[in-house]
């Protein structure tokens, strides 16, 4: 289901708040149930922006059993990659380990059912990668229930360590970490964005490949995606797209919005700022 205005009703959900001009996918699956409490539009693909910095971080690590140390010049990569979203680390590994077969090749291994490397004409975009939300439920439940157990530690504990700021001067601090207390750990995503205060105009070119691809490459993304609660106890992820024009402040509220109104068991919600 894709709902852009008015209040989002699914089989799992009361009532999911999505603000005006805003699609959505959503889901948000409670690890000690077994069960999602939130699933709507989580079958609907998005460009993944910063979160297949997940699957890359994940490649890096793949082969490096059974002690999975890394060289110093790796883990300072990873680390960065991972707490402040850098892009020049998620260029260098997406160089070094041949582009899309990359994704093609997390996907396999993680049985990831709608992601895919990003389209034909832009080869060096990792951020043009296609994700759902089920697909990145499945990847933190890999992490968390599957990984080895120094991966799991690596990189959930650098996103527990997620910092306010990216190494590109964008606040990430929005969507989870806006709306719970800890514990959580993060990875958000944007794009579209020329600057915090400006979004980049799209051109005919952009609106033409959107419409090729299936993935929409026009309007703001911003994404929250992570873990809440003692012991990781929900999955939780949002991923959006904002209407042509909208200001990063303004995304960054209404995705605060959506995800206030998520039914995640275990998280202790902030107060609301007055």
């Amino acid at each position: 289901m894709s709902v852009t205005t008015g209040v989002a009703r699914s089989a799992h959900s009361a009532a999911v708040v999505m603000p005006a001009g805003m699609t959505a996918g959503v889901a948000v699956f409670d690890r000690r149930t077994g069960a999602f409490t939130e699933r709507t539009g989580a079958d609907r693909p998005f460009r993944s922006a910063s979160v297949v910095k997940l699957l890359i971080a994940l490649d890096v690590l793949w082969d490096r059993g059974p002690a999975y140390d890394l060289p110093p010049d790796d883990r300072v990569r990873l680390e960065l990659m991972l707490t402040a979203s850098d892009d020049d680390a998620a260029s260098h590994y997406w160089t070094e380990r041949g582009e899309s077969a990359l994704v093609t090749r997390m996907a396999g291994r993680l049985g990831l059912r709608s992601t895919t490397g990003p389209p034909p004409d832009f080869p060096g975009y990792w951020g043009y990668s296609a994700i759902t939300a089920a697909d990145t439920v499945r990847i933190y439940r890999y992490l968390l229930d599957s990984a080895p157990t120094p991966v799991r530690e690596f990189v959930m504990g650098n996103l527990r360590r997620s910092v306010p700021y990216g190494t590109d001067g964008f606040f990430q601090h929005f969507g989870i970490p806006a709306v719970f207390e800890r514990p959580w750990a993060v990875k958000q995503g944007w794009s579209g964005f020329s600057s915090p205060a400006t979004t980049t105009a799209p051109g005919p070119d952009d609106r033409k490949r959107a419409a090729v691809t299936g993935i929409d490459l026009v309007r703001p993304a911003l994404h929250t995606t992570g873990t809440v609660g003692d012991g990781d106890r929900c999955i939780v992820v949002a991923l959006t797209l904002q209407p042509v024009g909208t200001t990063a402040d303004a995304g960054y509220a209404a995705v605060d919005d959506l995800v206030r109104s998520l039914s995640v068991p275990g998280a202790t919600p902030k107060r609301p700022p007055k």
